[in-house]
């Protein structure tokens, strides 16, 4: 057991714990998450084999039926999926280039894969921390292939545009014959902003992929969905990209528990994030962004160094049984720290002067060591 897998064991054990929790949630043991998986199932539900048929088929099946598509393929991951989005657009216009921002996920979080693996080429669509506009897409300088556009723009502080401006992008996009793919990994949660359902919004691309666990709890996996088209090449490519496991059910199950106990649950994390941002900002050199933030997730920044603002927090909880915020990183600005605060079931107990008198108790830590 390496020191760091030790000490994130540890803030587990700690969050877990805690009578209180401002973002994110208590931690599920395997016990727990079992007993989710049995609520879930039906009495005759039998298990997937390779991709076909059980879970993983009726969680296909509610997708497309949630986001108004004609059919949604299962991936073990979001990263799987998206690259063979990107390979569809790229095959099906001849173009080998993807408008992709600077702080989307294939560019951060992927290794370079959308290149690596599927020979694609990034053109970069705006240096802001936001997506492009339509007139960011239409003066690009070269033909691209698929415009990319991750809802919301997690790295910028989970932002999204406003519908007015989807909408208009897109159809910048469509003018220069570009495909569009939402990277939709919590698009649940950007109904409230957008204003529109799911189905709505995704009418207006080509592919989207959504996720399971990052806002619905789910073990792992993702979807693909589109018209039926897409979802026959998703399937082959999946195969070849060794994502047609023998069977899935755990995490298609999981998928179903969470489309059924989170989903409808968002807008309230999203309308009670505006509370605890409202909050947090009063708290002396805090700064939160967006505000008031697009989704339940925010960035909160602090004016102390992120290893003062861990230890706070984690002596917090292992004494107090309350957790404060976690996942601190230091910042270009010498002795400024953020941290990305969701809002989830846990932070609706508090209100503004509860979050007030556990920011105060957490910062009498920092400010002592």
């Amino acid at each position: 057991m390496t020191d760091a897998y030790a000490e994130r064991m540890r803030r587990l054990a700690a969050q877990r714990d805690c009578a209180t929790v401002l973002s994110g949630v208590r931690p599920a043991t395997v016990r727990e998450q079992l007993a989710t998986l049995r609520a879930a199932v039906g009495d005759d539900l039998l298990p997937d084999f390779y991709g076909e048929g059980g879970a993983v088929e009726q969680l296909e099946r509610r997708v497309a039926e949630l986001l108004g598509v004609e059919a949604a393929a299962f991936f073990p991951t979001g990263t799987m999926a998206q690259q063979v989005a990107m390979r569809h657009g790229a095959e099906l216009t001849g173009r080998d280039a993807v408008g992709l921002h600077p702080l989307s996920h294939p560019l951060l979080h992927e290794r370079d894969a959308y290149a690596v693996l599927g020979g694609l080429r990034a053109v970069r669509t705006t240096a802001a921390p936001r997506n492009p506009t339509a007139e960011e897409v239409a003066a690009l300088d070269e033909p691209i292939g698929t415009l990319f556009l991750e809802l919301p723009l997690r790295d910028a502080g989970f932002v999204l545009p406003t519908w007015d401006e989807l909408v208009a992008v897109v159809g910048a996009a469509r003018e220069r014959g570009t495909r569009v793919h939402l990277d939709g990994a919590r698009l649940w949660e950007s109904t409230v902003h957008l204003g529109r359902p799911a189905a709505e919004i995704v009418a207006l691309a080509d592919s989207t992929y959504v996720s399971f666990y990052k806002s619905l709890g789910g073990h792992s996996g993702a979807a693909l969905a589109g018209d039926a088209e897409l979802v026959r090449y998703a399937r082959a490519w999946r195969h070849r990209y060794g994502g047609t496991l023998f069977q899935q059910w755990p995490a298609a199950l999981a998928a179903l528990a969470g489309l059924e106990r989170e989903l409808p649950r968002l807008p309230g994390y999203v309308a009670h994030a505006t509370v605890v941002a409202e909050a947090l900002a009063t708290l002396p050199g805090a700064r939160v962004h967006p505000a008031p933030p697009h989704t339940h997730q925010f960035r909160l920044w602090l004016p102390h160094p992120a290893e003062a603002l861990d230890a706070a927090n984690l002596a917090l909880a292992e004494e107090e049984k309350a957790w404060f915020a976690g996942g601190w990183r230091d910042t270009e600005v010498p002795g400024l720290a953020l941290t990305e605060v969701t809002v989830a079931g846990p932070a609706l107990e508090l209100g503004p002067d509860q979050i007030l008198d556990l920011a105060d108790r957490f910062l009498r830590r920092v400010s002592s060591r």
